[in-house]
C-alpha cells in the first residue's frame, strides 16, 4: 500500500468555530479544498499547467465523515492520497488529523475531473500526469 502524504498542516482559530465552540464544517472543507491543491500540484496539475493548458479540475461529487471534534487551538494535519485514476477522473481522499493527539476528525472522499475550460467538457488528464498520478494510488479504505 502507498502512504498517504501530508498536504496541510494549520491551526483552528476563533473564528472557525460555530456557536457551539467547535470547528464549523465549512473550515473542513477548505481545509480539505487546501490539501487537494497541494496534492495536485505533486502530480504536475499546477496553477501554471492549469492557466497555460485552458484546464481545470472540477469536484463532482464530495462525501465526508467527521470523526471528532476540532476545538480553537487544535493543531490540524491532513494527510492525502488517490484512490482512483482513471483518463478523466481522479478520486482521492483526505484524513483530516488533530497533529497533537493523533485522533482522524474527518475523512473526506473527493472525485474530481479534468475540464477543458474554453469547451467546459471533461478531457483525458496528459499521459505524464496520468502516470505520475497512479503512483499516489492507495489502497486506504475510508470507512464509509
Amino acid at each position: 500500500m502507498q502512504e498517504m502524504y501530508v498536504t496541510y498542516r494549520g491551526t483552528v482559530y476563533p473564528w472557525h468555530c460555530d456557536h457551539i465552540g467547535h470547528m464549523n464544517v465549512m473550515w473542513y472543507v477548505g481545509k480539505f479544498d487546501e490539501a487537494t491543491w497541494n496534492l495536485f500540484a505533486n502530480i504536475g496539475i499546477t496553477p501554471d499547467y492549469l492557466r497555460s493548458n485552458h484546464r481545470g479540475m472540477v469536484a463532482v461529487d464530495q462525501r465526508i465523515s467527521y470523526r471528532s471534534e476540532l476545538l480553537t487551538g487544535d493543531v490540524v494535519l491532513v494527510r492525502s492520497a488517490i484512490l482512483e485514476v482513471r483518463e478523466k477522473v481522479i478520486r482521492l481522499c483526505h484524513q483530516m488529523e488533530n497533529a497533537v493527539t493523533g485522533a482522524v476528525a474527518a475523512v473526506t472522499v473527493v472525485t474530481g475531473v479534468h475540464l477543458d475550460t474554453k469547451t467546459r467538457r471533461s478531457c483525458a488528464l496528459p499521459a505524464k500526469n496520468l502516470a505520475l498520478a497512479k503512483t499516489f494510488v492507495t489502497d486506504f479504505e475510508p470507512g464509509f
